[in-house]
């Protein structure tokens, strides 16, 4: 399960027509602890602002899931009620649970908000949908690709023993490179045939 951190950052913000202005905007992050969501968030706004900035705040937000949009200019934070029955009391209890929705409007955000909820199996109620102040969202995403190896370790390759087939019918041992071989050699034509 995603943990998820309001960060507040201020900073001074130079609009379209030149002029400077303060401004504190609210940035949520996927992170594992308040020190990774400081770390990830440094990060990120160096990469978006000129100049020095501050972390104001970290948070930990009650939002447990996200649907982001390419086309949606707005996040909209949703509340859904989810009517459980506790066993021990025999009573009805209501869980409440809040999402973030990418959308250009609120109908937009609430049809979003429905697909994304589609795997759902019990019945819910969408209490509340407004408009929120978090101007963007950075999930946690491992980049594979470009990671580097540490130096103490070895690819793979050099540190597998090959597998060895025993064939007992023909008390034969060979290896799993043997057989690529002769593979290889079946699949080459014979040029030398006239």
């Amino acid at each position: 399960m995603q943990t998820w951190f309001e960060c507040k950052v201020k900073y001074v913000k130079i609009d379209d027509d030149g002029r400077e202005r303060k401004v504190n905007e609210v940035y949520l992050v996927d992170a594992v602890t308040f020190t990774d969501a400081e770390t990830r968030i440094i990060q990120q706004v160096q990469t978006m602002v000129r100049g020095e900035f501050v972390v104001d705040n970290i948070k930990k937000s009650n939002i447990i899931e996200i649907f982001p949009h390419e086309v949606g200019e707005w996040w909209y934070k949703a509340k859904i009620g989810i009517v459980t029955i506790d066993e021990k009391a025999g009573k009805e209890k209501k869980i409440n649970n809040y999402f973030l929705v990418a959308a250009d409007d609120i109908k937009e955000a609430l049809q979003r908000l429905e697909d994304g909820l589609s795997y759902i199996l019990v019945p819910y109620q969408a209490t509340s949908i407004a408009v929120c102040n978090i101007v963007d969202v950075f999930p946690y995403f491992e980049d594979k690709v470009n990671q580097t190896i540490p130096s103490n370790l070895k690819p793979l390759a050099q540190v597998t023993k090959p597998q060895v087939f025993e064939d007992e019918d023909m008390d034969v041992v060979y290896s799993a490179e043997d057989e690529e071989e002769n593979d290889q050699e079946e699949e080459e034509p014979d040029d030398q045939e006239e």
